[in-house]
Protein backbone atom coordinates (compact mmCIF):
# COMPACT_ATOMS: atom_id res chain seq x y z
CA UNK A 1 0.00 0.00 0.00
CA UNK A 2 1.32 3.42 -0.91
CA UNK A 3 2.16 5.57 2.08
CA UNK A 4 0.79 9.07 2.11
CA UNK A 5 2.81 11.64 4.05
CA UNK A 6 0.80 14.43 5.53
CA UNK A 7 2.64 17.55 6.62
CA UNK A 8 1.06 19.08 9.66
CA UNK A 9 1.73 22.69 10.73
CA UNK A 10 1.36 22.87 14.48
CA UNK A 11 0.04 26.27 15.59
CA UNK A 12 0.67 27.40 19.14
CA UNK A 13 -2.59 28.75 20.45
CA UNK A 14 -2.08 31.84 22.60
CA UNK A 15 -4.49 33.85 24.65
CA UNK A 16 -4.44 36.44 21.86
CA UNK A 17 -6.36 34.02 19.65
CA UNK A 18 -9.29 34.40 22.01
CA UNK A 19 -9.15 38.19 22.19
CA UNK A 20 -7.53 38.33 25.65
CA UNK A 21 -4.35 39.89 24.38
CA UNK A 22 -1.40 40.68 26.58
CA UNK A 23 -1.44 44.29 27.75
CA UNK A 24 1.11 46.72 26.38
CA UNK A 25 3.76 47.84 28.83
CA UNK A 26 3.47 51.40 30.09
CA UNK A 27 5.98 53.76 31.70
CA UNK A 28 5.89 54.77 35.37
CA UNK A 29 4.90 58.42 34.82
CA UNK A 30 2.61 57.89 31.85
CA UNK A 31 4.95 59.25 29.16
CA UNK A 32 3.76 56.45 26.84
CA UNK A 33 0.50 58.43 26.51
CA UNK A 34 2.12 61.71 25.43
CA UNK A 35 1.36 62.69 21.83
CA UNK A 36 2.72 66.24 21.73
CA UNK A 37 5.45 67.21 22.36
CA UNK A 38 7.28 63.89 22.50
CA UNK A 39 9.53 63.53 25.54
CA UNK A 40 7.23 65.61 27.73
CA UNK A 41 5.52 64.43 30.89
CA UNK A 42 1.70 64.19 30.70
CA UNK A 43 0.98 67.34 32.74
CA UNK A 44 2.87 69.92 30.62
CA UNK A 45 2.08 68.03 27.40
CA UNK A 46 -0.23 69.76 24.92
CA UNK A 47 -1.96 66.52 23.98
CA UNK A 48 -2.09 63.02 25.43
CA UNK A 49 -3.84 59.85 24.30
CA UNK A 50 -7.23 59.22 25.88
CA UNK A 51 -7.61 55.87 24.15
CA UNK A 52 -9.02 53.71 26.93
CA UNK A 53 -7.14 50.56 25.93
CA UNK A 54 -5.41 49.71 29.21
CA UNK A 55 -1.64 49.42 29.56
CA UNK A 56 -0.24 46.90 32.04
CA UNK A 57 0.50 49.50 34.75
CA UNK A 58 -2.65 51.61 34.54
CA UNK A 59 -6.04 51.67 36.25
CA UNK A 60 -9.22 52.20 34.24
CA UNK A 61 -11.86 54.26 36.04
CA UNK A 62 -15.56 54.61 35.29
CA UNK A 63 -16.01 58.30 36.12
CA UNK A 64 -18.93 59.78 38.11
CA UNK A 65 -17.86 63.33 38.92
CA UNK A 66 -15.21 65.84 37.99
CA UNK A 67 -14.38 68.59 40.43
CA UNK A 68 -12.88 71.31 38.25
CA UNK A 69 -10.14 73.39 39.87
CA UNK A 70 -11.62 76.61 41.26
CA UNK A 71 -9.37 78.96 39.29
CA UNK A 72 -10.15 77.03 36.11
CA UNK A 73 -13.90 76.95 36.64
CA UNK A 74 -13.99 80.65 37.47
CA UNK A 75 -12.16 81.41 34.22
CA UNK A 76 -14.49 79.16 32.20
CA UNK A 77 -17.59 80.85 33.67
CA UNK A 78 -16.21 84.32 32.99
CA UNK A 79 -15.32 83.42 29.41
CA UNK A 80 -18.83 82.02 28.89
CA UNK A 81 -20.46 85.02 30.65
CA UNK A 82 -22.18 82.61 33.02
CA UNK A 83 -23.76 80.50 30.26
CA UNK A 84 -23.48 76.93 31.60
CA UNK A 85 -24.14 75.36 28.17
CA UNK A 86 -21.10 77.23 26.87
CA UNK A 87 -19.08 76.03 29.86
CA UNK A 88 -20.18 72.45 29.09
CA UNK A 89 -19.18 72.80 25.43
CA UNK A 90 -15.82 74.31 26.38
CA UNK A 91 -15.03 71.40 28.72
CA UNK A 92 -15.87 68.91 25.97
CA UNK A 93 -13.75 70.88 23.49
CA UNK A 94 -10.74 70.95 25.83
CA UNK A 95 -10.92 67.20 26.51
CA UNK A 96 -11.34 66.47 22.81
CA UNK A 97 -8.32 68.60 21.88
CA UNK A 98 -5.99 67.66 24.73
CA UNK A 99 -7.12 64.19 25.84
CA UNK A 100 -7.36 65.59 29.38
CA UNK A 101 -9.17 68.34 31.26
CA UNK A 102 -6.52 71.06 31.35
CA UNK A 103 -7.71 74.63 31.08
CA UNK A 104 -5.45 76.27 28.44
CA UNK A 105 -5.66 79.63 30.23
CA UNK A 106 -4.96 78.60 33.85
CA UNK A 107 -3.10 75.36 33.05
CA UNK A 108 -4.95 73.65 35.90
CA UNK A 109 -7.38 70.75 36.02
CA UNK A 110 -9.10 69.37 39.12
CA UNK A 111 -9.78 65.80 40.25
CA UNK A 112 -12.39 63.06 39.91
CA UNK A 113 -14.20 60.25 41.67
CA UNK A 114 -15.32 57.03 40.07
CA UNK A 115 -15.30 53.27 40.24
CA UNK A 116 -12.34 51.03 39.41
CA UNK A 117 -13.30 49.17 36.26
CA UNK A 118 -10.08 47.33 35.47
CA UNK A 119 -6.54 47.06 36.84
CA UNK A 120 -3.48 46.52 34.67
CA UNK A 121 -1.93 43.06 35.01
CA UNK A 122 1.41 44.29 36.42
CA UNK A 123 -0.35 46.41 39.08
CA UNK A 124 -2.83 43.87 40.38
CA UNK A 125 -0.58 42.53 43.16
CA UNK A 126 1.01 45.87 44.02
CA UNK A 127 -1.96 47.97 45.08
CA UNK A 128 -4.77 47.75 47.62
CA UNK A 129 -7.54 48.11 45.05
CA UNK A 130 -9.96 45.74 43.41
CA UNK A 131 -12.48 46.17 40.64
CA UNK A 132 -15.58 47.95 41.90
CA UNK A 133 -13.80 50.07 44.54
CA UNK A 134 -14.81 53.74 44.62
CA UNK A 135 -11.84 56.09 44.58
CA UNK A 136 -10.92 59.73 44.31
CA UNK A 137 -7.87 60.49 42.19
CA UNK A 138 -5.44 62.77 43.98
CA UNK A 139 -3.57 63.78 40.86
CA UNK A 140 -4.66 66.62 38.61
CA UNK A 141 -7.04 66.24 35.70
CA UNK A 142 -4.41 68.25 33.82
CA UNK A 143 -2.40 65.02 33.43
CA UNK A 144 -5.18 62.40 33.56
CA UNK A 145 -6.25 60.72 30.29
CA UNK A 146 -9.98 61.40 30.15
CA UNK A 147 -12.81 60.55 27.77
CA UNK A 148 -16.18 62.21 28.34
CA UNK A 149 -19.09 60.48 26.60
CA UNK A 150 -21.68 62.83 28.08
CA UNK A 151 -21.96 65.65 30.61
CA UNK A 152 -25.17 64.97 32.54
CA UNK A 153 -25.11 67.94 34.93
CA UNK A 154 -23.03 70.90 36.05
CA UNK A 155 -23.32 72.46 39.51
CA UNK A 156 -21.51 75.78 39.03
CA UNK A 157 -21.71 76.84 42.69
CA UNK A 158 -19.32 74.05 43.64
CA UNK A 159 -17.40 73.56 40.34
CA UNK A 160 -18.77 70.02 39.94
CA UNK A 161 -19.38 68.27 36.62
CA UNK A 162 -21.32 64.99 36.51
CA UNK A 163 -20.29 62.84 33.56
CA UNK A 164 -20.48 59.52 31.85
CA UNK A 165 -16.95 58.71 30.86
CA UNK A 166 -13.67 56.92 31.52
CA UNK A 167 -10.28 57.93 32.87
CA UNK A 168 -6.84 56.41 33.33
CA UNK A 169 -4.70 56.54 36.47
CA UNK A 170 -0.99 55.97 35.93
CA UNK A 171 1.15 53.71 38.13
CA UNK A 172 2.66 56.81 39.74
CA UNK A 173 -0.77 58.33 40.36
CA UNK A 174 -2.06 58.66 43.90
CA UNK A 175 -5.63 58.01 44.99
CA UNK A 176 -7.83 57.59 48.04
CA UNK A 177 -10.50 54.99 48.62
CA UNK A 178 -13.73 56.76 49.46
CA UNK A 179 -14.52 56.36 53.17
CA UNK A 180 -17.58 54.49 54.33
CA UNK A 181 -18.48 56.95 57.10
CA UNK A 182 -19.33 59.91 54.83
CA UNK A 183 -21.13 60.60 51.56
CA UNK A 184 -19.06 60.37 48.37
CA UNK A 185 -19.80 63.99 47.54
CA UNK A 186 -18.60 65.14 50.97
CA UNK A 187 -15.37 63.19 50.63
CA UNK A 188 -14.93 64.60 47.11
CA UNK A 189 -15.35 68.17 48.36
CA UNK A 190 -12.69 67.68 51.00
CA UNK A 191 -10.24 65.70 48.89
CA UNK A 192 -10.49 68.27 46.10
CA UNK A 193 -8.44 70.67 48.27
CA UNK A 194 -6.65 68.09 50.42
CA UNK A 195 -3.23 69.60 49.83
CA UNK A 196 -4.17 72.88 51.50
CA UNK A 197 -5.04 71.92 55.10
CA UNK A 198 -2.30 69.27 55.15
CA UNK A 199 0.32 71.84 54.11
CA UNK A 200 -1.05 74.30 56.68
CA UNK A 201 -0.61 71.63 59.36
CA UNK A 202 3.11 71.56 58.46
CA UNK A 203 3.59 75.32 58.12
CA UNK A 204 1.70 76.80 61.08
CA UNK A 205 3.32 76.57 64.51
CA UNK A 206 1.91 77.33 67.99
CA UNK A 207 1.70 81.07 68.60
CA UNK A 208 1.77 82.06 64.89
CA UNK A 209 -0.41 84.82 63.50
CA UNK A 210 -1.95 83.66 60.22
CA UNK A 211 -3.82 85.63 57.55
CA UNK A 212 -6.16 83.59 55.32
CA UNK A 213 -7.15 85.31 52.08
CA UNK A 214 -10.34 83.80 50.67
CA UNK A 215 -11.28 82.36 54.05
CA UNK A 216 -14.94 81.78 53.14
CA UNK A 217 -14.28 79.39 50.25
CA UNK A 218 -13.76 75.63 50.31
CA UNK A 219 -9.98 75.60 50.80
CA UNK A 220 -10.16 78.77 52.90
CA UNK A 221 -12.51 77.21 55.43
CA UNK A 222 -10.36 74.10 55.75
CA UNK A 223 -7.18 76.17 56.09
CA UNK A 224 -8.77 78.45 58.69
CA UNK A 225 -9.96 75.49 60.72
CA UNK A 226 -6.55 73.79 60.56
CA UNK A 227 -4.61 77.03 61.18
CA UNK A 228 -6.56 77.76 64.36
CA UNK A 229 -5.92 74.24 65.58
CA UNK A 230 -2.18 74.48 64.90
CA UNK A 231 -1.66 78.08 66.10
CA UNK A 232 -3.28 77.23 69.43
CA UNK A 233 -4.52 79.55 72.14
CA UNK A 234 -1.48 81.83 71.87
CA UNK A 235 -1.80 82.21 68.12
CA UNK A 236 -4.32 84.08 65.99
CA UNK A 237 -6.09 83.47 62.68
CA UNK A 238 -7.26 86.46 60.65
CA UNK A 239 -9.79 85.65 57.95
CA UNK A 240 -10.46 87.89 54.95
CA UNK A 241 -13.98 88.25 53.53
CA UNK A 242 -15.07 90.42 50.64
CA UNK A 243 -18.31 91.76 52.14
CA UNK A 244 -20.36 91.98 55.34
CA UNK A 245 -22.51 88.95 54.51
CA UNK A 246 -19.50 86.67 54.08
CA UNK A 247 -17.86 88.17 57.15
CA UNK A 248 -20.92 87.26 59.24
CA UNK A 249 -20.83 83.73 57.88
CA UNK A 250 -17.13 83.44 58.70
CA UNK A 251 -17.69 84.79 62.20
CA UNK A 252 -20.30 82.07 62.77
CA UNK A 253 -17.81 79.31 61.99
CA UNK A 254 -15.53 80.18 64.89
CA UNK A 255 -12.49 79.32 62.77
CA UNK A 256 -11.01 82.85 62.86
CA UNK A 257 -10.06 84.99 65.82
CA UNK A 258 -10.46 88.17 63.78
CA UNK A 259 -12.01 89.07 60.43
CA UNK A 260 -11.22 91.78 57.91
CA UNK A 261 -13.38 92.98 55.02
CA UNK A 262 -11.27 94.16 52.10
CA UNK A 263 -10.81 93.85 48.35
CA UNK A 264 -8.04 91.31 47.71
CA UNK A 265 -6.96 93.18 44.59
CA UNK A 266 -6.08 96.19 46.74
CA UNK A 267 -2.92 95.10 48.59
CA UNK A 268 -2.48 98.36 50.51
CA UNK A 269 -6.02 98.06 51.89
CA UNK A 270 -5.38 94.44 52.87
CA UNK A 271 -2.25 95.56 54.72
CA UNK A 272 -4.06 98.42 56.48
CA UNK A 273 -6.96 96.24 57.63
CA UNK A 274 -4.59 93.51 58.82
CA UNK A 275 -2.53 95.98 60.86
CA UNK A 276 -5.73 97.36 62.44
CA UNK A 277 -6.79 94.00 63.86
CA UNK A 278 -3.28 92.80 64.71
CA UNK A 279 -2.06 95.58 67.00
CA UNK A 280 -0.16 97.28 64.18
CA UNK A 281 1.93 94.19 63.47
CA UNK A 282 2.47 92.22 60.30
CA UNK A 283 1.57 88.51 60.32
CA UNK A 284 3.87 85.48 60.44
CA UNK A 285 2.11 83.62 57.64
CA UNK A 286 -0.36 84.39 54.86
CA UNK A 287 -2.27 81.77 52.88
CA UNK A 288 -3.76 82.45 49.45
CA UNK A 289 -6.98 80.43 48.98
CA UNK A 290 -8.39 82.68 46.25
CA UNK A 291 -9.50 81.66 42.77
CA UNK A 292 -8.65 84.91 40.97
CA UNK A 293 -5.38 86.32 39.58
CA UNK A 294 -3.48 89.51 40.49
CA UNK A 295 -3.58 89.08 44.26
CA UNK A 296 0.06 88.15 44.84
CA UNK A 297 0.95 91.43 46.58
CA UNK A 298 -2.06 91.23 48.89
CA UNK A 299 -0.52 88.00 50.18
CA UNK A 300 3.02 89.34 50.44
CA UNK A 301 2.57 92.86 51.81
CA UNK A 302 1.04 91.97 55.23
CA UNK A 303 3.76 89.39 56.06
CA UNK A 304 6.74 90.33 58.22
CA UNK A 305 10.34 89.82 57.09
CA UNK A 306 11.28 86.21 57.68
CA UNK A 307 7.64 85.15 57.40
CA UNK A 308 5.98 82.72 55.00
CA UNK A 309 3.54 83.13 52.12
CA UNK A 310 1.72 79.99 50.99
CA UNK A 311 0.15 80.25 47.52
CA UNK A 312 -2.43 77.47 47.29
CA UNK A 313 -4.28 79.23 44.46
CA UNK A 314 -3.63 77.95 40.94
CA UNK A 315 -4.16 81.51 39.66
CA UNK A 316 -0.83 82.59 41.16
CA UNK A 317 1.85 84.09 38.92
CA UNK A 318 5.36 83.16 40.01
CA UNK A 319 6.74 86.18 38.14
CA UNK A 320 4.40 88.64 39.87
CA UNK A 321 5.11 87.11 43.28
CA UNK A 322 8.89 87.00 42.92
CA UNK A 323 9.35 90.43 41.36
CA UNK A 324 6.63 91.96 43.52
CA UNK A 325 8.32 90.85 46.74
CA UNK A 326 11.62 92.18 45.45
CA UNK A 327 9.97 95.48 44.53
CA UNK A 328 8.72 96.16 48.06
CA UNK A 329 11.81 94.76 49.77
CA UNK A 330 10.07 91.81 51.43
CA UNK A 331 12.32 88.98 52.59
CA UNK A 332 9.69 86.26 52.82
CA UNK A 333 9.67 82.55 52.05
CA UNK A 334 7.15 81.82 49.30
CA UNK A 335 5.72 78.32 48.95
CA UNK A 336 3.99 77.04 45.82
CA UNK A 337 0.76 75.20 46.64
CA UNK A 338 1.82 71.63 45.98
CA UNK A 339 -1.42 69.66 45.88
CA UNK A 340 0.33 66.72 47.49
CA UNK A 341 1.97 66.20 50.84
CA UNK A 342 2.36 62.95 52.73
CA UNK A 343 -0.92 61.61 54.15
CA UNK A 344 -2.85 64.64 52.90
CA UNK A 345 -6.02 62.65 52.14
CA UNK A 346 -6.15 61.12 55.61
CA UNK A 347 -5.39 64.48 57.26
CA UNK A 348 -8.19 66.21 55.36
CA UNK A 349 -10.82 63.53 55.97
CA UNK A 350 -9.87 63.42 59.65
CA UNK A 351 -10.35 67.20 59.87
CA UNK A 352 -13.88 66.77 58.50
CA UNK A 353 -14.54 64.08 61.10
CA UNK A 354 -13.02 66.10 63.92
CA UNK A 355 -14.76 69.44 63.29
CA UNK A 356 -18.53 69.12 63.50
CA UNK A 357 -18.95 72.70 62.26
CA UNK A 358 -16.71 72.19 59.22
CA UNK A 359 -18.56 69.01 58.28
CA UNK A 360 -21.94 70.75 58.64
CA UNK A 361 -20.81 73.59 56.35
CA UNK A 362 -19.38 71.22 53.73
CA UNK A 363 -22.55 69.09 53.79
CA UNK A 364 -24.66 72.20 53.28
CA UNK A 365 -22.53 73.98 50.67
CA UNK A 366 -20.63 71.33 48.72
CA UNK A 367 -22.64 68.10 48.54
Amino acid sequence: MEKILIKVNIVKITSTCFGDKTMKKGTLYGTHRVIEPKGSLPQPALKISNDMELYDNEILIDVDYLNIDSASFTQLKEEAHGDIEKVKNKILEIVDQRGKMQNPVTGSGGMLIGKVEKIGESLADKIDLKEGDKIATLVSLSLTPLRIDKITNITPEIDRVEVKGKAILFESGIYAKLPEDMEDTLALAGLDVAGAPAQVMKIVKPGNTVLILGATGKSGLMCSCMAKKMAGKNGSVIGQARNERRAEFLKGTGFCNKIIIADVQNPVKILEETLKVNSGKEVDISINCLSIPNVEMSCILPVKDGGTVYFFSMATSFTKAALGAEGVGKDVTMIIGNGYTKNHAQITLELLRESKKLREIFNEKYT
